[in-house]
């Protein structure tokens, strides 16, 4: 194979994690092409030396035990690992929303205060105001736009700082760099929340970020079909990350990990389309009389266009835009009245959705107030055209019932 340094994301999204160890039946017998579904739990060993040998290693391709992995959840954690730059390993977790808890849990102890911005994903939110705040962490919640401002929320035994953007739900863009730079001058953990744009689109750890996550369920997996988290770390993190899920007991299928691994083949292009389709319907959000403003960063009329141009090669399929006006029945209304658009939680599949979201509900640092009620769509594959016209369609359908 050529130089793997030199290859472009969607080469190692297709080569990723296929070792001739894992696919290759051995010299002269041939092999496959995708890393095949190892179920384990009890590996057997040849001797009793070989099986005192098994404790001696702790490193993804030396068999142990189930729970450690097979050649499947490794196959899939090195080929996100490959995605990026100065990464030294990928663990793997049950949800997005483990991956989370379990990283932030590699970096924090009791005492120790974190910095959580403000726009986060309100399960993050609710394992700081819940869980670690019980176990003796306190979180303070900091303004998605503070930058390097951020240096005078840090307290003596400051110990992390945790960043999404842009936020699922309101979509500011963060100044990454100079949240890097203030906690890199102050000895701290860096943690960002990655889902949105996936390594394809922002590459973290060579941004000074330690540890990057994911919740595999959306872009990577991308079939709606599969729960799964993964958070990826630098050298200086990788030890204590892998040492606490495995005390913690993290653990994914070799199922999931194959569907996961399956989805993964076509993300490049499946995230060209999501992010084209999503910026055209944007676009086109921002003419109709009944939309106020449309909440996406790839747009030129958005405050953070400059940031997301500057940090970013490219934007995801998820965006929201505020209703000019009107309240819950108004917005339920158009909701209702979309044909191609599911309703339902997550996002990244092939299909297409539309939620009300609240983001007033989950704000404690920072205010938001808009002209009127949030929907969050998420653009799945289907023809754009279409799913303006059945935007289009549904907007008329509001107004003209009156909400």
């Amino acid at each position: 194979m050529s130089d793997e340094k030199k290859m472009k994301p969607a080469t190692r999204l297709a080569h990723g994690g296929r070792r001739e160890d894992w696919t290759s039946l051995g010299a002269g017998k041939g092999g496959i092409v995708n890393p095949p579904v190892w179920r384990a739990s009890t590996i057997l060993y040849d001797d009793v030396a070989h099986l005192r040998r098994g404790t001696t290693t702790n490193r993804d391709g030396d068999l142990f035990y189930g729970r450690r992995g097979t050649p499947t959840q490794w196959a899939l954690a090195e080929a996100i690992t490959e995605l990026e730059p100065g990464a030294a390993g990928t663990m793997l977790y049950p949800s997005g929303v483990a991956a989370v808890t379990g990283a932030l849990l590699s970096v924090l102890k009791p005492g120790d205060h974190l910095l959580m911005v403000d726009s986060a994903y309100d399960p993050t939110r609710n394992f700081c105001d819940n869980f670690l705040k019980l176990w003796g962490v306190e979180t303070t919640y900091y303004d998605p736009l503070i930058g390097a401002g951020i240096d005078a929320l840090v307290q003596p035994n400051t110990a992390a700082i945790f960043l999404e953007s842009p936020g699922s739900l309101t979509f500011e863009v963060q100044d990454i760099p100079a949240i890097v730079e203030v906690a890199k001058a102050k000895g701290l953990k860096t943690l960002l929340d990655n889902t949105w744009s996936t390594p394809l689109f922002l590459t973290a750890l060579d941004k000074g970020i330690d540890l990057t996550i994911s919740a595999a369920t959306k872009y990577l997996g991308g079939h709606s079909d599969v729960m799964m988290g993964a958070v990826t770390a630098n050298a200086a993190s990788w030890l204590s990350l892998r040492r606490t899920a495995q005390i913690l007991g993290q653990f994914v299928s070799a199922d999931d990990s194959y569907l996961v691994l399956r989805g993964m083949r076509t993300l490049a292009l499946r995230m060209k389309q999501h992010g084209e389709s999503a910026l055209k319907i944007a676009s086109w959000l921002e003419t109709r009389p009944e939309v106020a403003r449309v909440l996406h960063p790839g747009l030129p009329s958005s405050p953070h266009h400059a940031l997301w141009q500057r940090d970013f090669t490219g934007a995801g399929g998820l965006f929201s835009f505020v209703l000019n006006g009107g309240d819950e029945v108004r917005r339920a209304a158009l909701i209702d009245a979309l044909d191609l658009f599911g309703i339902g939680y997550s996002w990244g599949g092939y299909e297409s959705l539309a939620l009300p979201v609240d983001p007033q509900k989950y704000r404690s640092a920072t205010r938001w107030d808009a002209e009127g009620p949030v929907v969050r769509l998420s653009i799945g594959l289907e023809d754009a055209d279409d799913l303006i016209a059945d935007l289009a369609g549904g907007l008329d359908r509001m107004s003209a019932a009156g909400a």
